[in-house]
Protein backbone atom coordinates (compact mmCIF):
# COMPACT_ATOMS: atom_id res chain seq x y z
CA UNK A 1 0.00 0.00 0.00
CA UNK A 2 1.30 3.61 -0.64
CA UNK A 3 0.96 5.67 2.04
CA UNK A 4 3.82 7.93 1.67
CA UNK A 5 2.01 10.46 -0.58
CA UNK A 6 -0.67 10.91 2.73
CA UNK A 7 0.54 12.53 5.47
CA UNK A 8 -0.17 12.17 9.32
CA UNK A 9 -1.83 8.84 8.49
CA UNK A 10 -2.35 6.21 11.23
CA UNK A 11 -2.08 2.60 11.08
CA UNK A 12 0.29 2.62 7.72
CA UNK A 13 2.03 -0.79 7.57
CA UNK A 14 -1.65 -2.58 8.71
CA UNK A 15 -2.04 -3.92 5.45
CA UNK A 16 -5.25 -1.76 4.14
CA UNK A 17 -6.48 0.31 1.87
CA UNK A 18 -6.49 3.59 3.43
CA UNK A 19 -9.97 5.32 3.86
CA UNK A 20 -11.09 8.82 2.50
CA UNK A 21 -14.77 9.14 4.23
CA UNK A 22 -17.10 12.03 5.89
CA UNK A 23 -19.71 13.81 4.29
CA UNK A 24 -20.05 15.68 0.51
CA UNK A 25 -19.84 19.51 2.58
CA UNK A 26 -19.45 20.77 6.01
CA UNK A 27 -23.17 21.64 7.16
CA UNK A 28 -22.12 22.87 10.29
CA UNK A 29 -19.94 21.65 13.15
CA UNK A 30 -21.75 19.33 14.98
CA UNK A 31 -22.37 17.04 11.59
CA UNK A 32 -19.06 16.80 11.10
CA UNK A 33 -17.70 16.31 14.33
CA UNK A 34 -20.44 13.56 14.82
CA UNK A 35 -19.28 11.87 11.57
CA UNK A 36 -15.39 12.21 11.97
CA UNK A 37 -15.70 10.41 15.94
CA UNK A 38 -18.28 7.56 14.42
CA UNK A 39 -15.83 6.82 11.05
CA UNK A 40 -12.64 7.34 13.57
CA UNK A 41 -14.04 4.74 16.01
CA UNK A 42 -14.77 1.79 13.25
CA UNK A 43 -11.31 2.64 11.27
CA UNK A 44 -9.32 2.59 14.58
CA UNK A 45 -11.17 -0.98 15.25
CA UNK A 46 -10.11 -1.97 11.80
CA UNK A 47 -6.61 -0.91 11.16
CA UNK A 48 -7.59 1.37 8.15
CA UNK A 49 -5.44 4.53 7.94
CA UNK A 50 -8.27 7.36 8.02
CA UNK A 51 -8.50 11.23 5.93
CA UNK A 52 -11.77 12.99 6.93
CA UNK A 53 -13.19 14.48 3.48
CA UNK A 54 -15.36 17.39 3.57
CA UNK A 55 -16.06 20.28 1.27
CA UNK A 56 -15.39 23.70 2.53
CA UNK A 57 -18.24 25.03 -0.10
CA UNK A 58 -19.52 23.46 -3.53
CA UNK A 59 -19.03 25.41 -6.00
CA UNK A 60 -19.75 22.48 -9.33
CA UNK A 61 -23.61 22.39 -8.50
CA UNK A 62 -26.55 21.57 -11.53
CA UNK A 63 -28.86 24.93 -10.18
CA UNK A 64 -28.24 27.94 -8.35
CA UNK A 65 -30.48 27.39 -5.70
CA UNK A 66 -28.35 24.17 -4.73
CA UNK A 67 -26.74 24.45 -1.25
CA UNK A 68 -23.05 25.54 -1.76
CA UNK A 69 -21.77 26.17 1.56
CA UNK A 70 -21.97 27.79 4.96
CA UNK A 71 -19.31 30.55 4.61
CA UNK A 72 -15.57 29.48 3.80
CA UNK A 73 -13.65 30.53 6.62
CA UNK A 74 -16.40 28.93 9.00
CA UNK A 75 -16.25 25.63 6.83
CA UNK A 76 -12.11 25.25 7.17
CA UNK A 77 -12.24 25.88 10.99
CA UNK A 78 -14.53 22.63 11.45
CA UNK A 79 -12.48 21.05 9.13
CA UNK A 80 -9.46 22.11 11.45
CA UNK A 81 -11.18 21.09 14.60
CA UNK A 82 -11.71 17.90 13.24
CA UNK A 83 -8.28 17.40 12.78
CA UNK A 84 -6.91 18.56 15.81
CA UNK A 85 -9.67 16.68 18.28
CA UNK A 86 -9.27 12.90 16.54
CA UNK A 87 -5.60 13.73 15.48
CA UNK A 88 -6.63 12.63 11.82
CA UNK A 89 -5.56 14.53 8.13
CA UNK A 90 -8.03 16.26 6.14
CA UNK A 91 -8.87 16.86 2.86
CA UNK A 92 -11.15 19.34 0.90
CA UNK A 93 -11.59 20.01 -2.71
CA UNK A 94 -10.90 23.59 -4.70
CA UNK A 95 -11.87 25.40 -7.22
CA UNK A 96 -10.53 28.51 -7.77
CA UNK A 97 -6.85 29.51 -7.74
CA UNK A 98 -7.45 31.49 -4.84
CA UNK A 99 -8.60 28.99 -2.90
CA UNK A 100 -5.31 27.12 -2.96
CA UNK A 101 -3.31 28.99 -0.35
CA UNK A 102 -6.37 29.37 1.57
CA UNK A 103 -7.43 25.75 1.84
CA UNK A 104 -3.87 24.73 2.34
CA UNK A 105 -3.75 26.94 6.46
CA UNK A 106 -6.75 24.27 7.35
CA UNK A 107 -5.87 21.23 5.04
CA UNK A 108 -3.62 18.01 4.86
CA UNK A 109 -4.68 17.26 1.25
CA UNK A 110 -5.94 19.54 -2.08
CA UNK A 111 -8.54 17.85 -4.14
CA UNK A 112 -8.65 18.97 -7.50
CA UNK A 113 -12.64 18.28 -9.07
CA UNK A 114 -12.76 15.63 -11.67
CA UNK A 115 -14.15 18.32 -14.08
CA UNK A 116 -11.09 20.81 -13.30
CA UNK A 117 -8.11 18.20 -13.29
CA UNK A 118 -7.03 19.47 -16.70
CA UNK A 119 -7.10 23.40 -15.21
CA UNK A 120 -3.43 23.75 -15.34
CA UNK A 121 -3.11 26.78 -13.48
CA UNK A 122 -5.29 25.17 -10.67
CA UNK A 123 -3.38 22.27 -9.95
CA UNK A 124 -0.52 23.98 -9.99
CA UNK A 125 -1.19 26.28 -7.98
CA UNK A 126 -2.39 23.35 -5.36
CA UNK A 127 1.05 21.79 -5.95
CA UNK A 128 2.86 25.29 -5.25
CA UNK A 129 1.39 24.78 -1.59
CA UNK A 130 3.28 21.44 -0.44
CA UNK A 131 0.26 19.69 0.18
CA UNK A 132 -0.60 16.48 -1.01
CA UNK A 133 -2.76 16.47 -3.96
CA UNK A 134 -5.61 14.27 -4.72
CA UNK A 135 -6.59 14.38 -8.61
CA UNK A 136 -9.63 13.26 -9.82
CA UNK A 137 -9.69 11.36 -12.88
CA UNK A 138 -12.37 13.21 -15.29
CA UNK A 139 -15.21 11.69 -16.14
CA UNK A 140 -14.17 12.38 -19.84
CA UNK A 141 -10.56 11.33 -19.59
CA UNK A 142 -8.99 7.98 -20.04
CA UNK A 143 -6.50 6.66 -17.53
CA UNK A 144 -3.26 6.88 -19.61
CA UNK A 145 -3.98 10.74 -19.67
CA UNK A 146 -3.54 11.18 -16.52
CA UNK A 147 -0.58 10.66 -16.07
CA UNK A 148 -0.04 14.40 -17.14
CA UNK A 149 -2.12 15.81 -14.56
CA UNK A 150 0.42 13.86 -11.99
CA UNK A 151 2.88 15.45 -14.06
CA UNK A 152 2.09 18.83 -13.80
CA UNK A 153 2.63 18.12 -9.67
CA UNK A 154 5.48 17.27 -10.11
CA UNK A 155 6.93 19.99 -12.75
CA UNK A 156 5.39 22.48 -9.52
CA UNK A 157 8.21 20.82 -7.33
CA UNK A 158 5.69 18.48 -5.48
CA UNK A 159 5.82 14.70 -5.51
CA UNK A 160 2.80 14.24 -3.12
CA UNK A 161 0.21 13.36 -5.65
CA UNK A 162 -2.68 10.89 -5.52
CA UNK A 163 -5.55 10.04 -8.13
CA UNK A 164 -8.83 8.91 -8.00
CA UNK A 165 -11.16 7.36 -10.02
CA UNK A 166 -14.79 8.78 -9.71
CA UNK A 167 -15.77 6.93 -12.81
CA UNK A 168 -16.17 7.69 -16.50
CA UNK A 169 -19.37 8.73 -18.65
CA UNK A 170 -21.59 6.09 -20.13
CA UNK A 171 -24.12 8.20 -22.25
CA UNK A 172 -25.35 11.49 -20.51
CA UNK A 173 -26.95 9.75 -17.39
CA UNK A 174 -24.69 7.33 -16.15
CA UNK A 175 -21.37 6.18 -15.00
CA UNK A 176 -19.54 3.48 -15.17
CA UNK A 177 -15.73 1.97 -13.32
CA UNK A 178 -13.13 0.44 -15.78
CA UNK A 179 -11.38 -1.48 -13.73
CA UNK A 180 -8.41 -1.91 -15.72
CA UNK A 181 -7.06 1.64 -15.28
CA UNK A 182 -6.46 1.23 -11.73
CA UNK A 183 -2.76 -0.98 -12.88
CA UNK A 184 -2.34 2.11 -15.36
CA UNK A 185 -2.54 4.76 -13.14
CA UNK A 186 -0.73 2.92 -9.97
CA UNK A 187 1.95 3.47 -12.28
CA UNK A 188 1.68 7.34 -11.93
CA UNK A 189 0.52 7.62 -8.54
CA UNK A 190 -1.12 5.72 -5.79
CA UNK A 191 -4.64 5.04 -6.48
CA UNK A 192 -8.23 6.07 -4.86
CA UNK A 193 -11.50 4.61 -5.89
CA UNK A 194 -14.38 6.75 -5.74
CA UNK A 195 -17.10 4.29 -4.76
CA UNK A 196 -20.37 6.60 -4.25
CA UNK A 197 -19.64 9.28 -6.91
CA UNK A 198 -19.33 6.41 -9.51
CA UNK A 199 -22.74 5.37 -8.59
CA UNK A 200 -24.07 8.45 -9.64
CA UNK A 201 -26.65 9.46 -12.33
CA UNK A 202 -26.17 13.03 -13.66
CA UNK A 203 -27.93 15.29 -15.47
CA UNK A 204 -31.29 14.42 -14.11
CA UNK A 205 -34.16 16.79 -15.56
CA UNK A 206 -34.61 18.09 -11.93
CA UNK A 207 -31.39 19.11 -12.06
CA UNK A 208 -30.64 16.88 -8.57
CA UNK A 209 -28.24 14.25 -9.26
CA UNK A 210 -29.52 10.79 -8.39
CA UNK A 211 -27.33 7.86 -7.39
CA UNK A 212 -27.32 4.10 -7.13
CA UNK A 213 -26.13 3.35 -3.18
CA UNK A 214 -27.80 -0.48 -3.36
CA UNK A 215 -24.08 -1.24 -5.45
CA UNK A 216 -21.70 0.33 -3.47
CA UNK A 217 -20.74 -2.72 -1.62
CA UNK A 218 -20.35 -3.96 -5.12
CA UNK A 219 -18.13 -1.83 -6.66
CA UNK A 220 -15.93 -1.20 -3.42
CA UNK A 221 -15.46 -5.13 -3.28
CA UNK A 222 -14.00 -5.02 -6.92
CA UNK A 223 -11.89 -1.92 -6.21
CA UNK A 224 -10.21 -3.26 -3.24
CA UNK A 225 -9.82 -7.02 -5.47
CA UNK A 226 -7.99 -5.46 -8.41
CA UNK A 227 -5.56 -3.57 -5.52
CA UNK A 228 -6.41 0.65 -5.03
CA UNK A 229 -4.72 1.89 -2.86
CA UNK A 230 -7.49 3.68 -1.29
CA UNK A 231 -10.75 4.18 -0.52
CA UNK A 232 -13.09 7.05 -0.73
CA UNK A 233 -16.81 7.58 -0.08
CA UNK A 234 -19.24 9.85 1.12
CA UNK A 235 -21.24 9.04 4.14
CA UNK A 236 -24.18 10.92 6.37
CA UNK A 237 -26.48 9.50 9.24
CA UNK A 238 -29.10 11.41 7.58
CA UNK A 239 -28.58 11.20 3.39
CA UNK A 240 -31.96 11.54 2.69
CA UNK A 241 -31.50 15.28 4.05
CA UNK A 242 -28.01 15.93 3.27
CA UNK A 243 -27.37 19.13 1.76
CA UNK A 244 -25.45 17.56 -1.11
CA UNK A 245 -24.90 14.08 -3.12
CA UNK A 246 -27.44 12.40 -0.65
CA UNK A 247 -28.76 10.05 -3.14
CA UNK A 248 -25.62 8.24 -3.90
CA UNK A 249 -24.32 8.35 -0.08
CA UNK A 250 -23.48 5.73 2.12
CA UNK A 251 -25.58 5.98 5.50
CA UNK A 252 -23.21 6.02 8.48
CA UNK A 253 -24.60 3.04 10.10
CA UNK A 254 -23.83 0.60 7.44
CA UNK A 255 -20.52 1.68 7.50
CA UNK A 256 -18.99 -0.63 9.78
CA UNK A 257 -20.17 -3.49 8.07
CA UNK A 258 -19.10 -2.59 4.61
CA UNK A 259 -15.65 -1.80 5.98
CA UNK A 260 -15.20 -5.33 8.03
CA UNK A 261 -15.76 -6.79 4.59
CA UNK A 262 -13.91 -5.13 2.43
CA UNK A 263 -10.68 -5.76 5.38
CA UNK A 264 -11.30 -9.08 5.37
CA UNK A 265 -11.40 -9.35 1.19
CA UNK A 266 -8.23 -7.24 1.36
CA UNK A 267 -6.71 -9.72 3.74
CA UNK A 268 -7.26 -12.55 1.74
CA UNK A 269 -6.16 -10.97 -1.53
CA UNK A 270 -2.66 -10.11 0.32
CA UNK A 271 -2.04 -13.62 1.03
CA UNK A 272 -1.80 -14.63 -2.55
CA UNK A 273 0.83 -11.57 -2.89
CA UNK A 274 2.95 -13.66 -0.56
Amino acid sequence: MKTEAIPQIKHIGAGNFFLLAGPCAIEGEEMAMRIAEKVVSITDKLQIPYVFKGSFKKANRSRIDSFTGIGDEKALKILRKVSETFHIPTITDIHEIDDAVKAAEYVDILQIPAFLVRQTDLVVAAAKTGKTINLKKGQFMSPESMKHAVQKVLDSGNEQAVITDRGTMFGYQDLIVDFRGIPTMRQYAPVVLDITHSLQQPNQSSGVTGGRPDMIETIARAGVVNGVDGLFLETHFDPANAKSDGANMLHLDHLEKLLTNLVAIRRTINSFNR
